[in-house]
């Protein structure tokens, strides 16, 4: 039929998004289609957690009434089956928009998919869930945002150089909320670091010499002329010893020293002392 002639009908389309899931896929898939008529109307209708041939009998047989389109991400295999097999009988169209990618890869990798409804969506919780810690842990680098540090997971404490945002970084990305706040000699942390939960608090050291290292790499990557108190021994010894200093009156902060260990080991080390304190994060 041509677009002159769909025009002519007056007749809306329409779509019903099928799953035995929450349906959210289904029906995503099905407005990412609609929306690229834009300006044609598509009436949508979804119905998800259809888990029987009864109820997917019903859906047929309204479809078939209203010359509906099925657009369906079923993935029990007897279920998808009979509503295929019953759609052919009953002349009502269905689109299957994930058999065909669930045959490419269970082909390739030589065994079935699980046809667990909704996991997917289980699966998009977490996605998101980690995005969302991502773009917490982005805003509250080195100190900024101090006014929702109550929201953190984990609040990485130390003086520069301690690796405080790589190790934020990678525990963002394993769904973790980091806020780090960098340690000044002579100017005093934020307040609201002693407002929020201390057991959230992880605190960050480091050799002197190593610190140096690390400092005076800095600086010629920098193009810096000279290195300055920055990568003075005598000030990094001043720098780790206040910080210290400060550790020990806040016995509930657990210091962890990361001269030794690479970043993921760091991390791992954080990642066991928070879930200690707070087994729900394992969940």
């Amino acid at each position: 039929m041509s677009d002159d002639v769909a025009a002519d009908t007056g007749v809306e389309p329409t779509l019903f998004s099928v799953s035995d899931g929450t349906g959210e896929t289904a029906l995503s898939l099905v407005k990412a289609a609609a929306v690229q008529f834009s300006d044609s109307a598509i009436h949508v209708e979804r119905f998800d957690k259809v888990r029987t041939r009864a109820a997917l009998e019903r859906i047929l047989d309204t479809a078939l009434k209203r010359n509906a389109i099925v657009v369906t991400t079923i993935v029990n295999p007897e279920l998808r089956v009979f509503l295929m097999s019953r759609a052919m009988q009953l002349g009502v169209r269905v689109v299957d928009v994930l058999f065909p990618l669930l045959e490419t890869l269970a082909e390739d990798l030589g065994k079935r998919p699980n046809a667990v409804p909704g996991l997917l969506r289980r699966l998009d919780n977490d996605y998101y869930r980690r995005i969302w810690a991502i773009e917490y842990t982005v805003r509250h680098d080195d100190g900024m945002a101090a006014h929702d540090l109550d929201q953190a997971d984990i609040v990485l404490l130390g003086i520069s150089r301690t690796s405080k945002t790589p190790l934020s970084m990678y525990l963002g990305h394993k769904g973790y909320k980091v806020a780090n706040i960098p340690l000044i000699r002579g100017t005093e942390p934020p307040p609201e670091l002693f407002q929020i939960d201390q057991n959230k608090i992880i605190a960050l050291t480091i050799d002197p010499d190593r610190l140096l290292e690390i400092r005076s790499a800095r600086m010629q990557t920098l193009g810096a002329v000279g290195q300055g108190e920055y990568a003075d021994m005598a000030k990094i010894f001043e720098e780790l010893e206040w910080s210290r200093e400060l550790f020990r009156k806040n016995k509930r902060w657990p210091v962890i020293d990361v001269t030794e260990n690479a970043l993921e080991e760091n991390a791992v080390e954080i990642e066991r002392v928070v879930l200690a304190r707070f087994p729900e994060f394992s969940q």
